[in-house]
């Protein structure tokens, strides 16, 4: 009887070891994350959300990913890259311009006329910063994806066909680089970020916007302006996004989850994600077409007159990125090179 006192209370010991054991395994790791679209937008609905219910299932539910959408957290969108920098959120997504200078060099993928589609230059773009910045520039975060828009649309009160038709236009471009393209062009910028465009717009601030076509459903940019510049297989700009992590965060989760995030990050990933911001262009033009706007579709003749009198753009940015202490010349041909070989 003593015997099988003792192995029951061997049992009942083991059983306590094995429970507090897989307890510590099945570690619960909560992470905040912040952007500044509203939920219902296509980034968060097609990218973010499909991306974190993703790290959640191939995590058996250890990872929770909070949403936080529309600056939910705190702050304007400028604030978002330090927010995740200093913990106050644990995932970001957000427009490097937003910081304009912090990160010089992902400027190249904006140049006028560089991109071809979002795919293709969105896994450039990762190449070129595991090459250049994800041990410099971007060493403070766990970079998860990198990745860029499709083709950037003029959206105008009036029509804009020929680059005189800018003169005097305020326009509100995304970042440092298309200011300095819009303010050549003879526009005059006005700096801020996507969520202020309609109030913006329906208060006279600013005439025209330029941003792809995906945003302007959430935005209802197509009830706010009557016009829309397109530059048929041309890009006449596009805008770099990261999507990062607090490093601490990551570093202090289990190896195991680590992996789930790890398998969930890189070039693949930005590539889909890009694809995906490509992909909601065409409804959200339809909505245009459906209210009868001016869609404006440039011929090669008129886009080349464009591309003429934006040419002068990537040499200031050379001579800029020289000035940093960047050979900028080979950086604008790197990226170059590297959009040239992924576009199919």
């Amino acid at each position: 009887m003593k015997i099988l006192k003792t192995v029951a209370r061997g049992v009942a010991v083991a059983a306590i070891l094995a429970g507090t054991s897989a307890t510590a395994f099945a570690q619960e790791v909560t992470l905040k994350m912040h952007q500044f679209l509203p939920a219902q937008a296509n980034v968060p609905k097609l990218v973010l959300d499909v991306w974190a219910d993703k790290v959640e299932a191939e995590s058996q539910g250890r990872i929770k990913i909070e949403r936080y959408p529309s600056m939910q957290l705190g702050g304007k969108p400028p604030a978002l890259i330090g927010q995740v920098q200093d913990g106050i959120a644990d995932i970001v997504w957000t427009v490097v311009g937003y910081t304009p200078g912090r990160f010089p060099q992902a400027e190249v993928f904006e140049l006028p006329f560089t991109m071809t589609n979002a795919e293709a230059t969105s896994r450039a773009y990762w190449e070129f910063a595991e090459a250049n910045m994800l041990d410099k520039d971007y060493a403070p975060f766990k970079v998860i994806a990198v990745w860029v828009h499709g083709p950037g649309v003029i959206h105008s009160k009036a029509p804009i066909t020929s680059v005189a038709d800018l003169n005097g236009v305020k326009l509100r471009a995304p970042t440092r680089v298309t200011n300095m393209l819009f303010s050549s062009l003879g526009a005059t910028p006005i700096g801020m970020p996507v969520p202020a465009v309609p109030e913006a717009l329906s208060k006279g601030v600013i005439d025209a916007t330029v941003i792809p076509w995906e945003v302007t459903a959430a935005l209802k940019v197509s009830e706010l302006v009557g016009n829309h510049t397109t530059f048929g297989d041309e890009s006449l700009y596009t805008t770099s996004f990261i999507f990062a992590m607090n490093k601490e965060k990551y570093e202090s989760m289990p190896d195991d989850l680590k992996a789930v995030i790890d398998a969930n990050s890189g070039a693949d990933v930005s590539a889909w994600a890009g694809k995906v911001m490509q992909a909601s262009d065409e409804p959200a033009m339809q909505i245009a077409v459906d209210r009868g706007n001016n869609i404006i579709e440039l011929t090669p003749e008129q886009v080349a007159e464009w591309k003429a009198a934006a040419e002068p753009i990537a040499g200031e940015w050379v001579e800029e990125m020289n000035a940093k202490g960047f050979d900028g010349q080979a950086l604008l041909d790197q990226a170059k090179a590297l959009i040239a070989k992924n576009t199919k």
